[in-house]
C-alpha cells in the first residue's frame, strides 16, 4: 500500500488496474445514500459485522451517562440547588474531557485499525505462499510431487536434504514439518502484536489526563464564573466540590478511553463494554453510600464517579497487557508526529462541536436554578439516547478504516451507506421512545414540580431531533474512517459559528425555549456538513464520480 494508505491519492488498485466505482453512483454520489435501503435490516456478513462491533461499543458509551443520569437522580433528591451545581460542573468537566478525549480516541481507532489491518494483510501473504507452494501437483508422478512438496517446504528459500524415496518414510518425514508450522502459527496466535499506535494513545492520554486535572482543580473558580455561577450564587460552593472531586480523575478517564480506542480498531467492542459496566456498577453501588449513609453529599457522587473510573482503566490495562506489547522498542517508536498533526485538527474541531453544548449550559444557568436543572436532565437524557447512535459510528469507522487500508473501496462504500441508513432508523425509534420516557418518567430525575413542568416544555426539541443527532454521529464515524480529518475539522467551525450567534440571538429573546431551538439548528448543520462530504463525492470519496 502507497502513502500509509492516504485515501486522498488517486484511486487504484495495488496491481495498477483502475477501481470501478459501486454501482449507481457514477454520476450523482448523492444517490448512494439510497442504494439498497431495502437491505438495511438485512443479516448479511456486512451486517453481522457491523451489529457485532455496533451493539456492544453502543451500550458502553450509553453507560457512562446513564451512570450520570443514575448520579442526577440521587443527587436530586438532595434539592434543586445541587442539581444545578452539579449540572454546571459537569458540564465544565465534559467540555475539558471532549477537547482532549475526543480527538485521542478518533484517532486511535483509525491509525490502530489501520496498522492492525497492514500486519494481518502481511502475515496472510507469506502463509498464502507457502500453503501455495505445499499443495502437491496432481498430475505429476508420486516422485516429482514429493520432490515439489519437498521443495516447497522450505522457508524463506532454504532448501532441505532430499527426503528419502522409501514410500513409508513419508508420513515420518512429513509429519515434523507438519508440526513445525502448527507450533508456528501458535506462536503467531500467542505473540503479543507490535502497534506503535497503541503505545502512542497510552502515554499522550495519561500526559493529557494529568494536565487535565491541575487545569480544573486550579481553575474551578473561573470556570464557574465564566459558566455563570457567580460569588454569590448558591450554586458555587456544591459545584465548587464537585468539579474538585471529579477532576481526580481525569487521568483514568482519559486512560480508559485511549485504550478503547486502541480496541475498537481491533473491531473488539466487547471487552471495552464489559468494563464499563463493571465500573458504572460499582458507581452506582457507592453513590448512595457515600452520598446518603456517609453523608458527603455532592462530595460523594464525585467520589463514586472516580473510583469507577479508576477501576475501568485497570481492567482494561490488564486485557491489553495480555495482547499488545506496549512498551516500544525505543521512544522513536512512538508516533507522536502523527498523532500531533491529526490530533490539533480534531482539537480544533472538538472545540467548535463541545463549545455549542457548553454555551447552551451556559445559557441555562443565567436563566436560574430550576431552569437549569430542567436543562441539565433534557440534556443528559439527549446525550445518553443520541450516544446510543455513536455504536453504529464506531463500527462504521472501524470497518472504513479498515477497507481504506485494504482500497475495497466497494466495502467501504457499501459499509458506509450500510451504517447511515441503520443510524436513521435507529433515529426514528429513538424520537419515539425519548419522548414517550420523559413524559412520564421526568419524576424519576426531580419531585419538583416546577422543574417538571419546564421540562415537559423541552421534551418535543429532546424527542424531535433524535433522528439528525443519529446521523451526524454516524456521518462523523464515516468520515473519520476515511481519514477526512481537516475536513470535519474546517466544516465543524463554520457551523459553530452560525450555531454560537443563534444561540445568543435566540436564548435572548426565548428563554430556555430559545436554547433548545439554536441546539436544533446546530446539529441540523452538522448533519448536513456530514453528508456533503461524501453527497458531492469529494475528498476520500471521489471515487464515486470516477
Amino acid at each position: 500500500m502507497t502513502d500509509n494508505g492516504n485515501p486522498n491519492l488517486p484511486v487504484s488498485i495495488t496491481d495498477g488496474s483502475t477501481l470501478r466505482s459501486p454501482k449507481g453512483c457514477s454520476r450523482m454520489p448523492i444517490f448512494v445514500f439510497f442504494r439498497d435501503a431495502r437491505n438495511v435490516f438485512k443479516m448479511d456478513a456486512l451486517g453481522l459485522e457491523i451489529l457485532r462491533i455496533a451493539f456492544p461499543a453502543a451500550l458502553a458509551l450509553a453507560a457512562d451517562p446513564v451512570a450520570s443520569l443514575i448520579d442526577t437522580a440521587f443527587i436530586g433528591r438532595i434539592g434543586p440547588v445541587e442539581l444545578a451545581a452539579v449540572g454546571v460542573s459537569i458540564a465544565i468537566f465534559n467540555q475539558a474531557s471532549k477537547i482532549t478525549i475526543f480527538p485521542l480516541v478518533s484517532i486511535t481507532t483509525s491509525f490502530v485499525a489501520e496498522e492492525e489491518t497492514i500486519g494481518r494483510v502481511s502475515s496472510e501473504l507469506p502463509e498464502k505462499e507457502s500453503k501455495k507452494n505445499i499443495e502437491p501437483q496432481e498430475a505429476a508422478p508420486d516422485d516429482v510431487g514429493l520432490e515439489n512438496l519437498e521443495k516447497g517446504s522450505g522457508v524463506s528459500g532454504e532448501t532441505k536434504d532430499p527426503m528419502p524415496e522409501d514410500d513409508s518414510n513419508m508420513t515420518t518425514s512429513l509429519a515434523p514439518a507438519a508440526a513445525s508450522s502448527n507450533t508456528n502459527k501458535g506462536k503467531i496466535i500467542k505473540e503479543k502484536r507490535h502497534i506503535p499506535s497503541a503505545s502512542t494513545a497510552i502515554v499522550i492520554g495519561a500526559v493529557l489526563g494529568i494536565l487535565q486535572t491541575i487545569f480544573l482543580i486550579f481553575g474551578a473558580k473561573i470556570l464557574l464564573s465564566f459558566m455563570g455561577v457567580k460569588s454569590g450564587s448558591p450554586m458555587l460552593n456544591p459545584a465548587k466540590k464537585y468539579l474538585t472531586v471529579r477532576a481526580l480523575g481525569a487521568p483514568a478517564v482519559l486512560l480508559s478511553l485511549a485504550m478503547q480506542g486502541v480496541f475498537r480498531g481491533f473491531k473488539d467492542t466487547t471487552t471495552p463494554l464489559y468494563a464499563t459496566v463493571v465500573g458504572d456498577l460499582a458507581n452506582i453501588v457507592l453513590d448512595p453510600i457515600l452520598i446518603f449513609v456517609c453523608h458527603m453529599g455532592v462530595s460523594g457522587a464525585a467520589i463514586a464517579h472516580v473510583l469507577s473510573q479508576y477501576l475501568i482503566s485497570l481492567i482494561l490495562l490488564l486485557r491489553l497487557m495480555k495482547q499488545v506489547d506496549l512498551l516500544p522498542p525505543s521512544v522513536k517508536d512512538l508516533q507522536f508526529h502523527r498523532f500531533f498533526k491529526n490530533g490539533i485538527l480534531l482539537l480544533v474541531r472538538v472545540i467548535a462541536v463541545t463549545f455549542c453544548v457548553t454555551l447552551a449550559a451556559s445559557m441555562a444557568a443565567r436563566l436560574g436554578s430550576t431552569p437549569m436543572a430542567a436543562f441539565q436532565i433534557c440534556l443528559q437524557v439527549w446525550m445518553t439516547s443520541s450516544l446510543l447512535a455513536d455504536g453504529l459510528a464506531v463500527a462504521g469507522q472501524a470497518i472504513l478504516a479498515s477497507a481504506f487500508a485494504e482500497k475495497d473501496y466497494s466495502k467501504a462504500t457499501t459499509a458506509a451507506t450500510r451504517v447511515l441508513q441503520m443510524g436513521f432508523v435507529l433515529g426514528l425509534g429513538l424520537a419515539v421512545l425519548v419522548g414517550v420516557g420523559l413524559r412520564f418518567g421526568s419524576g424519576v430525575f426531580s419531585k419538583d414540580m416546577t422543574v417538571q413542568h419546564i421540562i415537559f416544555v423541552g421534551i418535543p426539541f429532546v424527542a424531535a431531533t433524535q433522528p439528525i443527532n443519529s446521523l451526524a454521529f454516524v456521518l462523523d464515524g464515516v468520515n473519520f474512517g476515511a481519514s477526512d480529518f481537516a475536513y470535519t475539522a474546517y466544516s465543524m467551525v463554520l457551523v459553530s459559528f452560525i450555531s454560537i450567534a443563534s444561540l445568543f440571538l435566540l436564548s435572548k429573546s426565548n428563554g430556555f425555549v430559545g436554547i433548545w431551538v439554536a441546539l436544533t439548528i446546530y446539529m441540523g448543520l452538522r448533519a448536513f456538513a456530514g453528508f456533503w462530504r461524501m453527497g458531492t463525492g469529494t475528498g476520500p470519496w471521489r471515487f464515486l464520480k470516477s
